[in-house]
């Protein structure tokens, strides 16, 4: 069902509470005709978790006007609150989304048991087709493979995108195709969609893509050809602007960098939703000096 990158975008934000329309069209305009597959909204690099209900609704509205059905908009529906993912899945059916996004439910860890309860009891009530999303480091807990199997007879499932960073455990997703041949299996970090096309996976969310949407589906592109010495040099891009990431202190880096470089391209305002803050003048130059540098 789902192919090629699709990237998660930023949320676009001029203040705590208040969208930038002008960036998020800008955004997606830039990534469209980046030719990407889809987008991803309110996933962790649309810092989801940090923006209100209200917000997060307005946000799936606008940004469905603003595609009009050119690709498919992908909805993350992850909340502390059972209630409040149906709620923000049956705004994304009403705009005229593709798909919800369901990572396992933060804060108190839950069992693997009460997983797979949990997510028969969703799909029960959720008006899309759902992709389920694997990010163990912020969850804390992973779909095992064992879950996976049993959730695969639940025909709303439509596939699973994967942050771990283990491509010993992406392969065994792949695996699952013999329960469930129709799944999309796609990869989460930049690093590994390379890899991750190689063994089989379907395409990648990767948060690079909001910067630069051509030069990774142009990757996948030269995988699926076999074009190696293009995938060699495109795999080597992709790998020295990493580098941005590595700048600034704390996990929310990836998020800061990415929305720095945004406003620096003219493209969306950087402000972060609270608590965190925006990089400043040093952590900016930086930026500036990889963009320079590697496009």
């Amino acid at each position: 069902m789902f192919q090629g990158i699709i990237p998660p975008l930023v949320t676009p934000l001029t203040g705590r509470d208040t969208l930038n329309v002008a960036g998020l069209h800008r955004l997606i305009e830039h990534v469209i005709a980046g030719g990407v597959s889809g987008i991803f909204i309110l996933g962790t690099t649309g810092e989801a978790p940090s923006l209100s209900h209200r917000l997060r609704c307005e946000l799936i509205k606008r940004a469905c006007d603003i595609v009009a059905g050119r690709v498919p908009v992908l909805v993350g529906v992850t909340d502390t609150a059972f209630v409040e993912s149906v709620n923000l899945a049956r705004t994304a059916v009403d705009a005229g989304t593709a798909a919800a996004v369901l990572s396992t439910p933060y804060y108190f860890p839950a069992g693997q048991v009460e997983l797979i309860g949990y997510i028969e009891h969703i799909t029960q009530e959720l008006p899309l087709p759902l992709l389920l999303y694997n990010m163990p480091s912020l969850t804390k807990v992973w779909f095992e493979i064992e879950t996976l199997k049993q959730l695969s007879s639940i025909e709303s499932i439509v596939g699973i995108k994967d942050s771990s960073g283990d491509l010993a455990y992406f392969q065994r997703l792949l695996e699952l195709r013999s329960e469930r041949p129709d799944w999309s299996i796609l990869m989460g970090p930049d690093y590994l969609l390379v890899d991750a096309l190689r063994l089989g996976g379907d395409g990648g969310v990767a948060g690079g893509a909001n910067l630069f949407p051509g030069l990774f589906v142009e990757c996948h592109e030269a995988v699926t050809r076999g074009d190696e010495p293009r995938v060699r040099r495109l795999q080597e891009r992709i790998d020295d602007f990493q580098q941005i990431y590595s700048i600034g202190k704390y996990a929310s880096r990836y998020i800061k960098a990415t929305k720095c470089a945004l406003s620096l391209m003219g493209i969306c305002d950087d402000f972060m939703a609270e608590p965190f803050h925006r990089f400043k003048s040093a952590e900016r130059m930086k930026v500036q000096k990889m963009l320079n540098q590697y496009f």
